[in-house]
C-alpha cells in the first residue's frame, strides 16, 4: 500500500546545484548531499545516461497494459483539477510512461506512452526511486541528474495490485520547481490518486486475492514482518524484506505451494505447529500484538530443513463456514538464523486452503540486529568514513544471499579485497579466483560447466575485471544465469572501457544486485586509517613510518585518480627511498603530492598541461632540467609555468 509519510528535509537547492556541478565536473560532490543521492547520480554516471538528453528515449510500449484499464477512471478524474502547471503521469512497473494528463512541463509531450523513464535511462527521478523503495518519493531540480528537469518537482507512490509482492506501477504529480525546497504541493494528490487506483485494482481481484490481501493487512497493521504467499504471487512487507533474504522467500514460497498442493490431496501432508493463541471467528493472528512489534532483526534461511510438532491439521466446521480463517500456525526454528522463527499459518476459505502468511517473531529481530552489528567490521578492511561504511553495509546485506553480486567501482578502490571479505563473511568454500584481464582462456566456461553439473553446487567465483570477459566467457555466463540465475558469483566491474551488446547484456543483468564503492577521493577521511594499515611493519632495524600534519593534508588534497592503489604505492615507495627520521614530511612525497591543487580554475588545455608537467618531474625525479628537455621546452619557460599554476613552492 501507499504511504502518506513526510518527506524529509533535504539540503538547500542552491547547495545542490553547486554539488552536482561538482560531480558532473568529476570532483566529489561534497559532504552536504545524501550519500543515497550520490550513489543514484554515480548509477546514471555508469549507465551512461547524457546529462544533456533532450528527451526521453522510447521503448515498445506494452499493449493494453491491466493497469491503465483500472487506473484510467481515476487518472481521468483527478487530472483536469490540476492547477499551476502541474502533470500527471502513470508508469508501470518498468518505468514505462502509460498515460499523461494535466499541464505541460519540461521533458513531455502529448504523447508519453513507451517513453522510458527507468534509472538506466534517464538517471535519478522519483518514479523510478518509487518503484525501487516501494513508498512514495520526491525529487526536486538539481536532484535530478539531466540537465532537462532542473526547475522541475515530482512526487511519485508507488501502485500495489492484490496479491502482488513488488509495486505494479506507479503516479507522479509533476509540478514547476519551488526554490524554498517546501513538500511537494502535488503529494496528497498523488497519494489520493494512488489509493483510488488500487481500491479499483482490489475491486477486479479474484475472491482469493482478495482474503490474502485482507489477511496481510491484518496482520501488518500490528507492525509485523509479514508475508503472504499463494503459491504463485506473495506480499512481502517491507519489515519482512529487510530481514528476510531471497533464498528464504522462496523457500517459504515452496512451502506455501506444498501446503495448498496437499491440502488438495488430503489431510496427510498438512503438518501443523504450536496451537493458535488468538484463533477466532474473525481469525488468528500469530502471537499478540507486543509480541510483532520490535526493531529489525534477523533474515531467515532454511524452513523446510526443521518439521514442526507431529499431528495433521483438518478444517474445523467453524474454518469452513467462515468467509476466511486461519489454521493452527507451524513455527520453523531456522538453524543458521541465529534464533530466528518464523510462524505460517495457512488460509482456509470454503474448505479450501487458499494460501499461507508467515511472520518473523520478534526474537529472531534482535539476534539479527546482534548478527548483523557482529559484522560491521569485514576482515582485511579499512574505513569509517560514512560513504565507505554505506558502501560495505549495502554488499553485505545483498551478500547474505547465495547469488550473483556485482561490485562496481573505478580502478583500485578496493573492489577485489571488499568481494573476498564477503565471500568469507558467507563461509563458502576458498573461491575460484580469475582474472578476466590475464585472458586466460576457458577459466569461466570450466566454472560455469562445473556448477551446472553439480545441482548441488561448488566453489563460489570471484570474478575480477568482468569488463575484460571474452565472447566464449561472456556467452558461458550467460546460459547459466538462464538455467540458475543463483549462482555464487562475485564480479568487480571498473566502468569506462566499451561493451559489446552480449557484455551489455551481461552486465545488466548483474547491476539488478550491485554496489557502487566510492572512489577515495570522496572518502578523504579514510586515509589516515589507510596509511596506518599500509605501512604494517617496519623493516628490522628502521622505526615505524609516521606522517606529519603538512604531509597528511598534502595527501588530503590530493584527487587520487589511482584510488586506495595509488595511496599503497605511494607509501610503499617513500618507505624505500626515506633515509630520515621522524614523521613524513612534504617534501619527501613524490613532485605530484607535494604540488597544492590549482589556485584557479584551468581550461582543459591549462589541465593537461599542468598533468604533462607533473608527470615530466615524476618520471626525472623532479630534476627540473631534465624534465623541461623531455617536454622539448627551456628550463626558464618550465619555471615559469610552474610559477602560472601555483607550482614553484613545491
Amino acid at each position: 500500500m501507499t504511504s502518506i509519510d513526510d518527506t524529509p528535509a533535504g539540503p538547500a537547492l542552491s547547495s545542490l546545484r553547486r554539488a552536482r556541478d561538482r560531480f558532473l565536473g568529476g570532483r566529489p560532490p561534497g559532504d552536504g548531499v545524501p550519500e543515497d543521492l550520490a550513489q543514484a547520480w554515480r548509477r546514471a554516471r555508469f549507465f551512461g545516461v547524457p546529462r544533456d538528453l533532450t528527451a526521453p528515449p522510447r521503448v515498445r510500449p506494452p499493449v493494453d497494459p491491466p493497469l491503465l484499464a483500472a487506473a484510467r477512471p481515476a487518472l481521468d478524474r483527478v487530472a483536469p483539477t490540476l492547477s499551476g502547471g502541474m502533470g500527471l503521469v502513470l508508469v508501470d512497473s518498468r518505468c514505462r510512461a502509460l498515460w499523461s494528463g494535466g499541464g505541460r512541463y519540461a521533458g513531455t509531450s502529448a504523447d508519453v506512452a513507451g517513453l522510458d523513464l527507468s534509472e538506466k535511462a534517464v538517471g535519478h527521478n522519483s518514479a523510478a526511486l518509487a518503484l525501487r523503495t516501494g513508498r512514495r518519493a520526491e525529487v526536486h531540480g538539481p536532484e535530478h541528474f539531466l540537465d532537462l528537469w532542473q526547475e522541475v518537482s515530482a512526487v511519485s507512490v508507488p501502485l500495489y495490485e492484490p496479491a502482488a509482492g513488488r509495486p505494479a506501477g506507479a503516479v507522479t504529480v509533476v509540478a514547476p520547481l519551488a526554490e524554498d525546497r517546501t513538500a511537494h504541493p502535488g503529494a496528497a494528490i498523488a497519494e489520493a490518486t494512488a489509493h483510488a487506483v488500487e481500491t479499483e485494482l482490489l475491486g477486479r481481484a479474484r475472491p482469493p486475492e482478495r482474503l490474502l490481501l485482507d489477511a496481510y493487512l491484518r496482520q501488518r497493521a500490528d507492525g509485523a514482518a509479514v508475508v503472504a504467499l499463494d503459491g504463485s504471487s506473495r506480499l512481502v512487507s517491507p519489515e519482512a524484506a529487510r530481514l528476510l533474504s531471497h533464498e528464504t522467500l522462496t523457500r517459504l514460497e515452496r512451502r506455501a505451494t506444498a501446503l495448498v498442493r496437499d491440502a488438495d490431496t488430503g489431510p496427510e501432508g498438512a503438518r501443523t505447529g504450536a496451537p493458535a493463541e488468538n484463533t477466532g471467528p474473525e481469525g488468528a493472528r500469530t502471537g499478540t500484538p507486543a509480541e510483532n512489534t520490535g526493531q529489525e532483526g534477523p533474515r531467515s534461511a532454511a524452513p523446510e530443513e526443521s518439521a514442526g510438532p507431529e499431528g495433521a491439521h483438518t478444517a474445523t466446521p467453524e474454518a469452513i463456514a467462515a468467509p476466511e480463517e486461519f489454521a493452527a500456525p507451524e513455527e520453523f526454528a531456522v538453524p543458521d538464523g541465529a534464533g530466528l522463527t518464523v510462524r505460517m499459518s495457512r488460509l482456509t476459505h470454503g474448505g479450501e486452503v487458499i494460501g499461507a502468511v508467515a511472520t518473523v517473531c520478534p526474537a529472531a529481530r534482535r539476534a539479527r540486529a546482534a548478527e548483523r552489528h557482529d559484522h560491521d567490521r569485514l576482515p582485511g578492511l579499512v574505513g569509517t568514513s560514512r560513504p565507505w561504511r554505506l558502501a560495505v553495509s549495502g554488499a553485505m546485506e545483498l551478500a547474505r544471499s547465495a547469488e550473483p553480486l556485482l561490485l562496481i567501482g573505478e580502478a583500485g578502490v578496493g573492489k577485489t579485497a571488499l568481494a573476498r571479505a564477503l565471500l568469507t563473511l558467507r563461509g563458502a568454500a576458498a573461491p575460484r579466483v580469475v582474472d578476466a584481464a590475464e585472458q586466460v582462456p576457458g577459466e569461466v566456461p570450466r566454472w560455469c560447466h562445473a556448477l551446472a553439473e553439480r545441482e548441488g553446487g561448488g566453489p563460489p567465483l570471484l570474478l575480477r575485471h568482468a569488463e575484460r570477459l571474452g565472447q566464449s566467457d561472456v556467452a558461458a555466463l550467460l546460459s547459466l544465469l538462464e538455467r540458475r540465475p543463483a549462482v555464487p558469483l562475485v564480479a568487480t566491474h571498473t566502468p569506462g572501457a566499451p561493451t559489446g551488446p552480449c557484455l551489455s547484456r551481461l552486465v545488466d543483468i548483474l547491476s539488478a544486485r550491485s554496489v557502487a564503492l566510492p572512489p577515495l577521493r570522496e572518502r578523504i577521511d579514510d586515509i589516515p586509517a589507510l596509511l596506518t594499515a599500509f605501512t604494517g611493519h617496519p623493516s628490522p632495524g628502521r622505526p615505524p613510518l609516521t606522517w606529519s600534519l603538512d604531509a597528511r593534508r598534502a595527501l588530503e588534497q590530493h584527487t587520487w585518480p589511482g584510488n586506495v592503489a595509488e595511496l599503497a604505492h605511494v607509501v610503499r615507495e617513500v618507505a624505500e627511498r626515506r633515509r630520515a627520521t621522524g614523521p613524513v614530511r612534504r617534501e619527501e612525497l613524490p613532485y605530484g603530492l607535494r604540488v597544492p591543487p590549482a589556485t584557479r580554475r584551468l581550461s582543459g588545455m591549462e589541465r593537461a598541461e599542468r598533468t604533462a608537467i607533473l608527470e615530466a618531474l615524476r618520471r626525472h625525479g623532479d630534476n627540473k632540467a631534465r624534465a623541461a628537455e623531455s617536454l622539448g621546452i627551456g628550463r626558464a619557460t618550465l619555471y615559469r609555468k610552474l610559477r602560472a599554476y601555483g607550482m614553484d613552492q613545491a
